[in-house]
C-alpha cells in the first residue's frame, strides 16, 4: 500500500528520484575527486613552457580536438598504432585534458618527434600537400599572426593560481620566450612535445600515474 501511495504522488515521487539521483552522483563524483588530487605528474612532465603553452591555445581555439582526441586507449590494435595507452600522469597540467573518442583524424597523443617541424608547417598550411587524401582544413594565417606575450604570462600566472608549478623566473622569461613568434611556431613546438614523455616498450607505468577512464572507440584515419 505505502508503494501505491508513493506511485501516486507525483511530487513525492518527483523528489525522491531527485534525491535517489543526487547519491548515485556524488558516490560516482566524489572518489573521482579524490583520485585526481592523488594523482602525480608522469616521469619528466613539467607544465608547458611559454611557447609551447601558446601552441596548445591556439590548438584549442582552432577547435583541432573536434577531430583529433589525445587518448590512446587501453586496446590492442590502439597500442600498436598509436604507442603506449595514455596514462592520467601525462595531462596532469593540462587545462582542458584532451582526452576523447572523437577521431575524423588520427590520435594525437604520441605525434611529438614523428614528424620534422617543416613536414607540420607545410601540413598546417595545406594539409594536402603531405597527404593527399587529407579532408582537414589548411590554417595559414597561423604563420601570420604573432604570439601576444602579455597573454602567455597572464595565462601562466593564472595556471600558477591553480597549482601548476611555475616559477617566478618561467613567468618573467615568458615574454622573452615568444617575443616574434608566430602561432604557428607555438603550435609546431606543442605539437612536437606530444608524447614525449610515454613510457617506451617494455616500461611499466607506476601505481600513481593511472590509465584514463576508457571512452568508446572510435576510427580514425591517417
Amino acid at each position: 500500500m505505502s508503494h501505491e501511495k508513493l506511485e501516486k504522488n507525483v511530487a513525492l515521487m518527483g523528489v525522491l528520484i531527485a534525491v535517489a539521483i543526487s547519491f548515485g552522483g556524488l558516490a560516482e563524483i566524489v572518489p573521482l575527486m579524490f583520485q585526481a588530487e592523488a594523482v602525480e605528474p608522469a616521469p619528466g612532465v613539467k607544465p608547458y613552457p611559454a611557447l609551447q603553452l601558446a601552441g596548445r591555445d591556439v590548438y584549442v581555439r582552432e577547435g583541432c580536438y573536434n577531430c583529433h582526441s589525445q587518448m590512446v586507449r587501453t586496446l590492442r590494435f590502439e597500442t600498436a598504432r598509436y604507442g603506449h595507452y595514455s596514462l592520467a600522469g601525462e595531462s596532469v597540467y593540462d587545462r582542458p585534458f584532451q582526452w576523447g573518442s572523437k577521431r575524423t583524424g588520427p590520435d594525437l597523443a604520441r605525434v611529438g618527434g614523428r614528424y620534422s617541424d617543416d613536414w607540420h608547417r607545410v601540413h598546417l598550411a595545406n594539409p594536402r600537400d603531405v597527404v593527399p587524401e587529407s579532408n582537414m582544413p589548411g590554417y595559414p594565417w597561423l604563420a601570420a599572426n604573432k604570439v601576444d606575450p602579455g597573454t602567455v604570462v597572464k595565462h601562466m600566472q593564472a595556471l600558477r593560481t591553480l597549482g601548476d608549478p611555475y616559477t617566478d623566473e618561467d613567468i618573467a622569461g615568458a615574454a622573452a620566450a615568444v617575443e616574434g613568434k608566430t602561432e604557428l611556431d607555438a603550435v609546431v613546438a606543442y605539437l612536437q612535445d606530444l608524447g614525449r614523455h610515454a613510457p617506451r616498450p617494455g616500461e611499466r607505468s607506476t601505481a600513481a600515474v593511472t590509465a584514463p577512464t576508457e571512452a568508446s572507440s572510435a576510427g580514425g584515419q591517417p
